[in-house]
Protein backbone atom coordinates (compact mmCIF):
# COMPACT_ATOMS: atom_id res chain seq x y z
CA UNK A 1 0.00 0.00 0.00
CA UNK A 2 1.06 3.60 -0.46
CA UNK A 3 0.32 6.18 2.17
CA UNK A 4 -1.91 3.69 3.98
CA UNK A 5 -3.91 2.65 0.90
CA UNK A 6 -4.14 -1.12 0.61
CA UNK A 7 -2.43 -2.75 -2.36
CA UNK A 8 -3.60 -5.89 -4.10
CA UNK A 9 -1.09 -8.72 -3.93
CA UNK A 10 -1.32 -11.46 -6.50
CA UNK A 11 -0.59 -14.81 -4.88
CA UNK A 12 2.76 -16.10 -6.07
CA UNK A 13 1.74 -19.69 -5.50
CA UNK A 14 -1.49 -21.55 -4.90
CA UNK A 15 -0.78 -24.86 -3.26
CA UNK A 16 -3.25 -27.69 -3.92
CA UNK A 17 -5.22 -28.87 -0.93
CA UNK A 18 -8.60 -28.76 0.71
CA UNK A 19 -10.26 -28.70 4.08
CA UNK A 20 -10.07 -32.33 5.20
CA UNK A 21 -11.72 -33.85 8.23
CA UNK A 22 -8.25 -34.73 9.47
CA UNK A 23 -7.02 -31.12 9.49
CA UNK A 24 -10.34 -29.82 10.81
CA UNK A 25 -10.19 -32.25 13.73
CA UNK A 26 -6.53 -31.41 14.44
CA UNK A 27 -7.20 -27.66 14.45
CA UNK A 28 -10.42 -28.08 16.43
CA UNK A 29 -8.64 -30.02 19.18
CA UNK A 30 -5.55 -27.77 19.18
CA UNK A 31 -7.74 -24.69 19.54
CA UNK A 32 -8.85 -26.04 22.92
CA UNK A 33 -5.60 -24.51 24.17
CA UNK A 34 -7.48 -21.22 24.28
CA UNK A 35 -9.92 -22.59 26.85
CA UNK A 36 -7.39 -22.44 29.70
CA UNK A 37 -6.49 -18.83 28.92
CA UNK A 38 -10.12 -17.77 28.56
CA UNK A 39 -11.32 -19.63 31.66
CA UNK A 40 -8.71 -17.92 33.77
CA UNK A 41 -9.53 -14.45 32.39
CA UNK A 42 -13.19 -14.97 33.22
CA UNK A 43 -12.89 -16.73 36.55
CA UNK A 44 -10.58 -14.36 38.43
CA UNK A 45 -12.80 -11.27 38.22
CA UNK A 46 -15.89 -13.16 39.39
CA UNK A 47 -14.11 -14.80 42.30
CA UNK A 48 -12.65 -11.51 43.50
CA UNK A 49 -16.17 -10.05 43.68
CA UNK A 50 -17.43 -12.88 45.92
CA UNK A 51 -17.80 -11.83 49.56
CA UNK A 52 -16.70 -15.19 51.11
CA UNK A 53 -13.50 -15.19 49.02
CA UNK A 54 -12.69 -11.59 49.95
CA UNK A 55 -13.50 -12.19 53.62
CA UNK A 56 -11.13 -15.18 53.82
CA UNK A 57 -8.16 -13.89 51.80
CA UNK A 58 -8.55 -10.09 51.49
CA UNK A 59 -10.38 -8.90 54.62
CA UNK A 60 -9.36 -5.25 54.18
CA UNK A 61 -11.11 -5.12 50.81
CA UNK A 62 -14.12 -6.93 52.28
CA UNK A 63 -14.39 -4.35 55.06
CA UNK A 64 -14.07 -1.47 52.61
CA UNK A 65 -16.79 -2.90 50.38
CA UNK A 66 -19.19 -3.64 53.23
CA UNK A 67 -18.38 -0.62 55.37
CA UNK A 68 -19.10 3.03 54.70
CA UNK A 69 -21.52 3.31 51.76
CA UNK A 70 -20.23 6.80 51.03
CA UNK A 71 -16.85 5.37 50.02
CA UNK A 72 -15.71 6.54 46.59
CA UNK A 73 -17.00 3.85 44.21
CA UNK A 74 -13.88 4.12 42.07
CA UNK A 75 -11.63 2.99 44.94
CA UNK A 76 -13.62 0.18 46.59
CA UNK A 77 -11.42 -2.63 45.26
CA UNK A 78 -8.07 -0.83 45.24
CA UNK A 79 -5.67 -3.41 46.72
CA UNK A 80 -2.17 -4.33 45.52
CA UNK A 81 -2.42 -7.88 46.90
CA UNK A 82 -5.84 -8.43 45.34
CA UNK A 83 -4.61 -7.37 41.90
CA UNK A 84 -1.47 -9.46 42.38
CA UNK A 85 -3.75 -12.49 42.69
CA UNK A 86 -4.97 -11.79 39.15
CA UNK A 87 -1.79 -10.45 37.55
CA UNK A 88 0.79 -12.92 38.91
CA UNK A 89 -0.36 -15.49 36.35
CA UNK A 90 0.65 -13.25 33.47
CA UNK A 91 4.09 -12.53 34.88
CA UNK A 92 4.69 -16.30 35.04
CA UNK A 93 3.32 -16.70 31.50
CA UNK A 94 5.76 -14.06 30.25
CA UNK A 95 8.78 -15.92 31.64
CA UNK A 96 7.45 -19.33 30.60
CA UNK A 97 6.90 -18.23 26.99
CA UNK A 98 10.65 -17.56 26.63
CA UNK A 99 11.49 -21.14 27.62
CA UNK A 100 8.56 -22.42 25.57
CA UNK A 101 10.20 -20.98 22.44
CA UNK A 102 13.10 -23.42 22.78
CA UNK A 103 10.82 -26.36 23.57
CA UNK A 104 8.51 -25.56 20.66
CA UNK A 105 11.35 -25.38 18.15
CA UNK A 106 13.37 -28.34 19.44
CA UNK A 107 10.64 -30.80 20.45
CA UNK A 108 7.63 -29.61 18.47
CA UNK A 109 4.37 -27.74 19.00
CA UNK A 110 2.57 -30.80 20.37
CA UNK A 111 4.87 -31.23 23.38
CA UNK A 112 4.46 -27.57 24.33
CA UNK A 113 0.69 -28.03 24.37
CA UNK A 114 1.00 -31.16 26.53
CA UNK A 115 3.23 -29.39 29.05
CA UNK A 116 0.95 -26.38 29.11
CA UNK A 117 -2.12 -28.47 29.92
CA UNK A 118 -0.36 -30.53 32.58
CA UNK A 119 1.14 -27.60 34.52
CA UNK A 120 -2.13 -25.67 34.31
CA UNK A 121 -3.93 -28.68 35.82
CA UNK A 122 -1.58 -28.72 38.83
CA UNK A 123 -2.10 -24.98 39.34
CA UNK A 124 -5.89 -25.42 39.28
CA UNK A 125 -5.72 -28.11 41.97
CA UNK A 126 -3.57 -25.91 44.25
CA UNK A 127 -5.89 -22.91 43.82
CA UNK A 128 -9.00 -24.94 44.54
CA UNK A 129 -7.41 -26.23 47.78
CA UNK A 130 -5.84 -22.89 48.82
CA UNK A 131 -5.67 -22.14 52.53
CA UNK A 132 -3.83 -18.82 52.34
CA UNK A 133 -2.76 -16.11 49.90
CA UNK A 134 0.62 -17.79 49.33
CA UNK A 135 -1.09 -20.94 48.01
CA UNK A 136 -3.27 -18.79 45.78
CA UNK A 137 -0.24 -17.05 44.27
CA UNK A 138 1.70 -20.33 43.77
CA UNK A 139 -1.29 -21.81 42.01
CA UNK A 140 -1.62 -18.72 39.84
CA UNK A 141 2.06 -18.88 38.89
CA UNK A 142 1.66 -22.49 37.73
CA UNK A 143 -1.43 -21.51 35.76
CA UNK A 144 0.74 -18.84 34.14
CA UNK A 145 3.35 -21.38 33.07
CA UNK A 146 0.59 -23.40 31.41
CA UNK A 147 -0.76 -20.33 29.63
CA UNK A 148 2.74 -19.35 28.45
CA UNK A 149 3.37 -22.74 26.84
CA UNK A 150 -0.09 -23.00 25.28
CA UNK A 151 -0.16 -19.47 23.90
CA UNK A 152 3.29 -20.01 22.40
CA UNK A 153 2.44 -23.24 20.60
CA UNK A 154 -1.27 -23.25 19.70
CA UNK A 155 -1.39 -20.26 17.29
CA UNK A 156 1.72 -21.57 15.50
CA UNK A 157 0.21 -25.04 15.27
CA UNK A 158 -3.02 -23.73 13.76
CA UNK A 159 -1.31 -21.46 11.22
CA UNK A 160 1.06 -24.21 10.08
CA UNK A 161 -1.56 -26.94 9.89
CA UNK A 162 -4.33 -25.00 8.15
CA UNK A 163 -4.64 -24.72 4.33
CA UNK A 164 -3.75 -21.13 3.50
CA UNK A 165 -7.24 -20.39 2.15
CA UNK A 166 -8.77 -21.26 5.53
CA UNK A 167 -5.93 -20.17 7.81
CA UNK A 168 -7.83 -17.20 9.20
CA UNK A 169 -10.95 -19.15 10.14
CA UNK A 170 -9.07 -22.08 11.67
CA UNK A 171 -6.60 -19.93 13.58
CA UNK A 172 -9.42 -17.82 15.02
CA UNK A 173 -10.66 -21.05 16.59
CA UNK A 174 -8.04 -20.29 19.27
CA UNK A 175 -9.69 -16.96 20.08
CA UNK A 176 -13.14 -18.59 19.93
CA UNK A 177 -11.96 -21.05 22.57
CA UNK A 178 -10.73 -18.14 24.69
CA UNK A 179 -14.16 -16.51 24.51
CA UNK A 180 -15.92 -19.80 25.30
CA UNK A 181 -13.62 -20.19 28.30
CA UNK A 182 -14.49 -16.68 29.48
CA UNK A 183 -18.22 -17.31 29.05
CA UNK A 184 -18.06 -20.68 30.83
CA UNK A 185 -16.17 -19.08 33.72
CA UNK A 186 -18.73 -16.26 34.03
CA UNK A 187 -21.63 -18.74 34.08
CA UNK A 188 -19.88 -20.92 36.66
CA UNK A 189 -19.19 -17.88 38.85
CA UNK A 190 -22.84 -16.85 38.67
CA UNK A 191 -24.00 -20.22 40.05
CA UNK A 192 -21.15 -20.98 42.46
CA UNK A 193 -21.74 -17.63 44.16
CA UNK A 194 -25.13 -19.02 45.23
CA UNK A 195 -23.67 -22.10 46.96
CA UNK A 196 -24.47 -21.99 50.66
CA UNK A 197 -21.55 -22.11 53.02
CA UNK A 198 -19.40 -19.66 51.05
CA UNK A 199 -17.13 -22.25 49.40
CA UNK A 200 -18.36 -21.78 45.84
CA UNK A 201 -15.18 -19.91 44.90
CA UNK A 202 -13.27 -23.19 45.35
CA UNK A 203 -15.41 -24.81 42.66
CA UNK A 204 -14.71 -21.87 40.35
CA UNK A 205 -10.95 -21.99 40.83
CA UNK A 206 -10.63 -25.79 40.73
CA UNK A 207 -12.83 -25.86 37.62
CA UNK A 208 -9.82 -24.63 35.65
CA UNK A 209 -8.68 -28.26 35.72
CA UNK A 210 -11.41 -29.23 33.23
CA UNK A 211 -10.08 -27.19 30.26
CA UNK A 212 -6.55 -28.20 31.30
CA UNK A 213 -7.55 -31.84 30.87
CA UNK A 214 -9.12 -31.01 27.49
CA UNK A 215 -5.89 -29.60 26.07
CA UNK A 216 -3.67 -32.27 27.66
CA UNK A 217 -5.74 -35.25 26.49
CA UNK A 218 -6.50 -33.60 23.16
CA UNK A 219 -2.82 -32.96 22.44
CA UNK A 220 -2.11 -36.68 22.94
CA UNK A 221 -4.29 -37.35 19.87
CA UNK A 222 -2.67 -34.75 17.64
CA UNK A 223 0.11 -35.13 15.10
CA UNK A 224 2.76 -32.44 14.98
CA UNK A 225 2.77 -30.04 12.03
CA UNK A 226 4.68 -30.88 8.80
CA UNK A 227 6.78 -27.74 9.37
CA UNK A 228 7.80 -28.91 12.83
CA UNK A 229 8.52 -32.50 11.69
CA UNK A 230 10.80 -31.21 8.91
CA UNK A 231 12.47 -28.85 11.36
CA UNK A 232 13.32 -31.91 13.48
CA UNK A 233 14.96 -33.78 10.57
CA UNK A 234 12.31 -36.28 9.47
CA UNK A 235 11.46 -35.15 5.91
CA UNK A 236 9.83 -38.39 4.72
CA UNK A 237 7.43 -38.46 7.66
CA UNK A 238 6.70 -34.79 7.04
CA UNK A 239 5.84 -35.41 3.36
CA UNK A 240 3.48 -38.27 4.25
CA UNK A 241 1.86 -36.08 6.91
CA UNK A 242 1.54 -33.19 4.45
CA UNK A 243 -0.33 -35.44 1.99
CA UNK A 244 -2.71 -36.45 4.76
CA UNK A 245 -3.22 -32.89 5.97
CA UNK A 246 -3.86 -31.47 2.48
CA UNK A 247 -5.98 -34.40 1.29
CA UNK A 248 -3.97 -34.82 -1.93
CA UNK A 249 -0.77 -36.43 -3.22
CA UNK A 250 0.07 -33.28 -5.16
CA UNK A 251 2.11 -31.61 -2.42
CA UNK A 252 5.52 -31.49 -4.11
CA UNK A 253 5.68 -27.71 -4.50
CA UNK A 254 4.61 -26.96 -0.94
CA UNK A 255 6.93 -29.69 0.33
CA UNK A 256 9.92 -28.18 -1.54
CA UNK A 257 9.14 -24.78 -0.05
CA UNK A 258 8.95 -26.29 3.43
CA UNK A 259 12.30 -28.00 2.89
CA UNK A 260 13.84 -24.73 1.68
CA UNK A 261 12.45 -22.89 4.69
CA UNK A 262 13.76 -25.60 7.01
CA UNK A 263 17.19 -25.47 5.40
CA UNK A 264 17.29 -21.71 5.92
CA UNK A 265 16.13 -22.25 9.49
CA UNK A 266 18.98 -24.69 10.26
CA UNK A 267 21.55 -22.14 9.12
CA UNK A 268 20.28 -19.74 11.77
CA UNK A 269 22.06 -20.79 14.96
CA UNK A 270 20.81 -17.78 16.89
CA UNK A 271 17.22 -16.97 15.81
CA UNK A 272 16.89 -14.41 18.62
CA UNK A 273 19.95 -12.50 17.45
CA UNK A 274 18.88 -12.80 13.84
CA UNK A 275 15.45 -11.42 14.61
CA UNK A 276 16.75 -8.53 16.70
CA UNK A 277 19.71 -7.50 14.52
CA UNK A 278 18.82 -8.33 10.90
CA UNK A 279 16.90 -5.44 9.34
CA UNK A 280 14.98 -7.64 6.92
CA UNK A 281 13.08 -8.87 9.98
CA UNK A 282 12.26 -5.31 11.09
CA UNK A 283 8.56 -5.52 10.11
CA UNK A 284 8.21 -8.90 11.84
CA UNK A 285 9.81 -7.61 15.05
CA UNK A 286 7.68 -4.47 14.97
CA UNK A 287 4.47 -6.46 14.61
CA UNK A 288 5.57 -8.98 17.27
CA UNK A 289 5.88 -6.09 19.73
CA UNK A 290 3.21 -3.56 18.76
CA UNK A 291 0.28 -5.85 17.92
CA UNK A 292 0.20 -7.56 21.35
CA UNK A 293 0.91 -4.21 23.06
CA UNK A 294 -2.00 -2.57 21.28
CA UNK A 295 -4.22 -5.60 21.91
CA UNK A 296 -3.82 -5.13 25.66
CA UNK A 297 -3.96 -1.34 25.68
CA UNK A 298 -7.45 -1.52 24.16
CA UNK A 299 -8.58 -1.99 27.75
CA UNK A 300 -10.37 -5.26 26.95
CA UNK A 301 -8.87 -7.07 29.92
CA UNK A 302 -10.20 -4.33 32.18
CA UNK A 303 -13.62 -5.58 31.07
CA UNK A 304 -12.82 -9.31 31.02
CA UNK A 305 -10.69 -9.56 34.19
CA UNK A 306 -12.76 -7.28 36.31
CA UNK A 307 -16.21 -7.28 34.67
CA UNK A 308 -18.04 -8.33 37.87
CA UNK A 309 -15.87 -6.01 39.97
CA UNK A 310 -16.38 -3.17 37.50
CA UNK A 311 -20.15 -3.63 37.34
CA UNK A 312 -20.29 -3.91 41.12
CA UNK A 313 -18.27 -0.69 41.38
CA UNK A 314 -20.83 0.95 39.11
CA UNK A 315 -23.53 0.13 41.62
CA UNK A 316 -24.86 -3.20 40.33
CA UNK A 317 -25.75 -5.79 42.97
CA UNK A 318 -23.56 -8.88 43.24
CA UNK A 319 -25.87 -11.16 41.22
CA UNK A 320 -26.49 -8.39 38.70
CA UNK A 321 -22.76 -7.80 38.26
CA UNK A 322 -22.10 -11.49 37.65
CA UNK A 323 -25.00 -11.73 35.20
CA UNK A 324 -23.72 -8.66 33.34
CA UNK A 325 -20.38 -10.43 32.99
CA UNK A 326 -22.21 -13.45 31.52
CA UNK A 327 -23.92 -11.17 28.99
CA UNK A 328 -20.63 -9.61 27.86
CA UNK A 329 -19.09 -13.08 27.66
CA UNK A 330 -21.92 -14.28 25.41
CA UNK A 331 -21.49 -11.26 23.13
CA UNK A 332 -17.78 -12.06 22.99
CA UNK A 333 -18.43 -15.61 21.73
CA UNK A 334 -21.01 -14.62 19.11
CA UNK A 335 -18.90 -11.76 17.74
CA UNK A 336 -15.83 -14.02 17.46
CA UNK A 337 -17.88 -16.29 15.17
CA UNK A 338 -18.39 -13.24 12.95
CA UNK A 339 -14.61 -12.95 12.68
CA UNK A 340 -14.30 -16.62 11.71
CA UNK A 341 -16.70 -15.96 8.83
CA UNK A 342 -15.15 -12.69 7.65
CA UNK A 343 -11.38 -13.03 8.21
CA UNK A 344 -10.76 -14.98 4.98
CA UNK A 345 -13.42 -13.06 3.04
CA UNK A 346 -13.05 -9.38 3.97
CA UNK A 347 -9.46 -9.65 5.18
CA UNK A 348 -7.50 -8.75 8.30
CA UNK A 349 -7.20 -5.00 7.61
CA UNK A 350 -10.94 -4.52 7.15
CA UNK A 351 -11.70 -6.13 10.52
CA UNK A 352 -8.89 -4.29 12.30
CA UNK A 353 -10.03 -0.89 11.00
CA UNK A 354 -13.77 -1.42 11.46
CA UNK A 355 -13.40 -3.01 14.90
CA UNK A 356 -10.92 -0.39 16.07
CA UNK A 357 -13.25 2.45 15.09
CA UNK A 358 -16.20 0.79 16.84
CA UNK A 359 -14.20 0.16 20.01
CA UNK A 360 -12.94 3.74 20.10
CA UNK A 361 -16.44 5.21 19.87
CA UNK A 362 -17.94 3.04 22.58
CA UNK A 363 -14.92 3.25 24.88
CA UNK A 364 -15.49 7.00 24.95
CA UNK A 365 -19.22 6.43 25.38
CA UNK A 366 -18.68 4.25 28.48
CA UNK A 367 -16.35 6.89 29.94
CA UNK A 368 -18.92 9.63 29.29
CA UNK A 369 -21.74 7.63 30.90
CA UNK A 370 -19.70 6.91 34.02
CA UNK A 371 -18.62 10.57 34.16
CA UNK A 372 -22.23 11.71 33.85
CA UNK A 373 -23.46 9.53 36.70
CA UNK A 374 -20.52 9.34 39.14
CA UNK A 375 -18.59 12.52 38.35
CA UNK A 376 -15.33 12.83 40.27
CA UNK A 377 -16.42 11.84 43.77
CA UNK A 378 -17.74 8.46 42.63
CA UNK A 379 -20.81 8.51 44.86
CA UNK A 380 -24.14 7.82 43.16
CA UNK A 381 -27.01 5.38 42.87
CA UNK A 382 -27.37 3.94 39.39
CA UNK A 383 -30.85 3.17 38.05
CA UNK A 384 -31.69 0.05 36.06
CA UNK A 385 -32.22 1.97 32.81
CA UNK A 386 -28.90 3.76 33.09
CA UNK A 387 -27.19 0.50 34.04
CA UNK A 388 -28.65 -1.19 30.96
CA UNK A 389 -27.25 1.60 28.79
CA UNK A 390 -23.76 1.14 30.29
CA UNK A 391 -23.91 -2.63 29.70
CA UNK A 392 -25.12 -2.09 26.11
CA UNK A 393 -22.20 0.20 25.30
CA UNK A 394 -19.75 -2.21 26.89
CA UNK A 395 -21.25 -5.08 24.86
CA UNK A 396 -20.87 -3.16 21.58
CA UNK A 397 -17.28 -2.38 22.54
CA UNK A 398 -16.65 -6.07 23.36
CA UNK A 399 -18.18 -7.11 20.01
CA UNK A 400 -15.78 -4.80 18.16
CA UNK A 401 -12.83 -6.37 19.97
CA UNK A 402 -14.10 -9.91 19.44
CA UNK A 403 -14.13 -9.65 15.65
CA UNK A 404 -10.96 -7.58 15.32
CA UNK A 405 -8.17 -7.15 17.85
CA UNK A 406 -9.11 -10.27 19.83
CA UNK A 407 -8.61 -12.97 17.18
CA UNK A 408 -6.39 -11.00 14.79
CA UNK A 409 -3.98 -10.12 17.59
CA UNK A 410 -3.08 -13.83 17.66
CA UNK A 411 -3.67 -14.70 13.99
CA UNK A 412 -1.56 -12.06 12.22
CA UNK A 413 1.68 -12.53 14.21
CA UNK A 414 1.46 -16.32 13.92
CA UNK A 415 1.17 -16.22 10.11
CA UNK A 416 3.79 -13.60 9.17
CA UNK A 417 6.98 -15.04 10.69
CA UNK A 418 9.45 -17.01 8.51
CA UNK A 419 10.25 -20.49 9.83
CA UNK A 420 13.83 -19.63 10.83
CA UNK A 421 12.63 -17.02 13.35
CA UNK A 422 9.09 -18.28 13.96
CA UNK A 423 9.47 -19.70 17.47
CA UNK A 424 11.58 -16.76 18.68
CA UNK A 425 9.23 -14.17 17.17
CA UNK A 426 6.16 -15.92 18.58
CA UNK A 427 7.87 -15.99 21.97
CA UNK A 428 8.34 -12.21 21.78
CA UNK A 429 4.71 -11.86 20.73
CA UNK A 430 3.46 -13.89 23.70
CA UNK A 431 5.93 -12.27 26.13
CA UNK A 432 4.88 -8.74 25.18
CA UNK A 433 1.22 -9.78 25.40
CA UNK A 434 1.68 -11.29 28.84
CA UNK A 435 3.83 -8.39 30.09
CA UNK A 436 1.23 -5.77 29.29
CA UNK A 437 -1.57 -8.06 30.46
CA UNK A 438 0.30 -8.23 33.79
CA UNK A 439 0.79 -4.46 33.90
CA UNK A 440 -2.85 -3.68 33.09
CA UNK A 441 -4.13 -6.29 35.55
CA UNK A 442 -1.84 -5.05 38.31
CA UNK A 443 -2.48 -1.32 38.01
CA UNK A 444 -6.07 -1.16 36.70
CA UNK A 445 -7.81 -0.83 40.07
CA UNK A 446 -5.29 1.82 41.17
CA UNK A 447 -5.74 3.65 37.84
CA UNK A 448 -9.53 3.49 38.26
CA UNK A 449 -9.18 4.99 41.74
CA UNK A 450 -6.88 7.79 40.54
CA UNK A 451 -8.09 8.50 36.97
CA UNK A 452 -11.74 7.60 37.60
CA UNK A 453 -13.88 7.91 34.43
CA UNK A 454 -10.81 9.34 32.63
CA UNK A 455 -9.39 5.81 32.48
CA UNK A 456 -11.82 4.94 29.68
CA UNK A 457 -10.80 8.06 27.75
CA UNK A 458 -7.17 6.97 28.24
CA UNK A 459 -7.83 3.61 26.55
CA UNK A 460 -9.98 5.26 23.89
CA UNK A 461 -7.09 7.55 22.95
CA UNK A 462 -4.88 4.54 22.33
CA UNK A 463 -7.59 3.08 20.11
CA UNK A 464 -7.14 6.05 17.77
CA UNK A 465 -3.37 5.56 17.64
CA UNK A 466 -3.53 1.82 16.96
CA UNK A 467 -6.17 2.15 14.24
CA UNK A 468 -3.96 4.67 12.42
CA UNK A 469 -1.00 2.31 12.84
CA UNK A 470 -2.90 -0.55 11.18
CA UNK A 471 -4.02 1.73 8.34
CA UNK A 472 -0.46 2.83 7.59
CA UNK A 473 1.76 -0.13 8.39
CA UNK A 474 -0.06 -3.49 8.23
CA UNK A 475 -0.43 -5.02 4.75
CA UNK A 476 -3.20 -7.48 3.96
CA UNK A 477 -2.17 -11.11 4.61
CA UNK A 478 -5.31 -13.07 3.73
CA UNK A 479 -4.95 -15.72 1.03
CA UNK A 480 -1.13 -15.76 1.12
CA UNK A 481 0.59 -19.14 1.76
CA UNK A 482 2.52 -18.93 5.01
CA UNK A 483 5.89 -19.67 3.36
CA UNK A 484 5.21 -16.99 0.69
CA UNK A 485 4.41 -14.21 3.15
CA UNK A 486 7.60 -12.24 2.35
CA UNK A 487 5.93 -10.72 -0.72
CA UNK A 488 3.53 -8.62 1.37
CA UNK A 489 6.47 -6.82 2.95
CA UNK A 490 8.40 -6.36 -0.31
CA UNK A 491 5.46 -4.54 -1.89
CA UNK A 492 4.67 -2.39 1.13
CA UNK A 493 5.31 1.36 0.80
CA UNK A 494 7.39 1.47 4.00
CA UNK A 495 8.61 -2.04 4.83
CA UNK A 496 9.84 -2.70 1.28
CA UNK A 497 12.99 -0.67 1.99
CA UNK A 498 14.00 -3.23 4.62
CA UNK A 499 13.09 -6.53 2.97
CA UNK A 500 13.50 -6.07 -0.80
CA UNK A 501 16.21 -8.20 -2.42
CA UNK A 502 18.59 -5.28 -3.01
CA UNK A 503 18.49 -4.21 0.63
CA UNK A 504 19.01 -7.77 1.88
CA UNK A 505 21.91 -8.35 -0.51
CA UNK A 506 23.55 -5.09 0.57
CA UNK A 507 23.17 -6.04 4.23
CA UNK A 508 24.69 -9.48 3.67
CA UNK A 509 27.70 -7.96 1.87
CA UNK A 510 28.36 -5.03 4.18
CA UNK A 511 26.87 -6.22 7.43
CA UNK A 512 24.88 -2.99 7.57
CA UNK A 513 21.19 -2.48 6.98
CA UNK A 514 19.45 0.19 4.96
CA UNK A 515 18.31 3.35 6.65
Amino acid sequence: MAGGVAITIEPGKTYPGKMTWFVFFACFVAAWGGLIFGYDIGISGGVTSMAPFLKEFFPSVYKKENGDKSTNQYCKFDSVILTLFTSSLYLAALIASIFASKVTRTFGRKLSMLLGGLVFLVGAIINGAAKNVAMLIVGRLLLGVGVGFSNQSVPLYLSEMAPYKYRGALNIGFQLSITIGILAANIINYFTDKIKGGWGWRVSLAGAGVPALFIFLGALLLPDTPNSVIERNDPEKAKALLRKVRGTNDVDEEYRDLLAASEASRKVEDPWGKLLKNRKYRPHLTMAILIPFFQQITGINVIMFYAPVLFKTLGFGNNASLMSAVITGLVNVVATCVSIYLADRKGRRFLFLQGGTQMCIFQFAVGALIWGKFGVNGVANIGSGYAALVVTCICIYVAGFAWSWGPLGWLVPSEIFPLEIRSAAQSINVSVNMFFTFIIAQIFLKMLCVMKFGLFFFFGGFMIVMTIFIYLFLPETKGIPIEEMSQVWKKHWYWGRFVNDGAVELEEKTGKGVV
